[in-house]
């Protein structure tokens, strides 16, 4: 198993932006899914939501997975697209075993946000 591989079963990735108004960091706890150097994300609140706000004007973001930390690029996906359907089916797998309600809705409705990894940030 390779290190990302290892970091893809974590049930949790922190996001950090860069607040679009103050310039100051700003970090969440978000569930994703992950193939290859890509995490994806559903943002229920969609465009409201303060962290995709601030990526929509900073794409420059950091995801910490474990103890390791990385540079990453942030990008809204193309609705209707194959990469959109595989990220929306791909975090539905991975929570709606263990979620004790229905992600159905989420799961159609959210927002898929991918961010492509860079280098580590040690």
């Amino acid at each position: 198993m390779t290190d990302l591989e290892r970091l893809s079963a974590e049930q949790f990735l922190y996001l950090t932006t860069t607040g679009r108004r103050t310039g100051l960091p700003r970090e969440i706890e978000i569930w994703f899914g992950m193939r290859g150097r890509a995490v994806y994300m559903l943002a229920g609140g969609r465009e409201k939501s303060d962290w995709v706000r601030n990526l929509l004007a900073n794409a420059s973001v950091t995801v910490r997975l474990g103890d390791t930390t990385f540079a990453g690029a942030a990008r809204v996906l193309s609705p209707d697209t194959e990469e959109d359907a595989d990220a929306r089916r791909m975090l539905l797998e991975k929570y709606e075993p263990t979620y004790s309600g229905d992600l159905k809705e989420w799961g159609e409705s959210a927002l898929p946000i991918a961010v492509d990894l860079g280098a580590e940030i040690a």
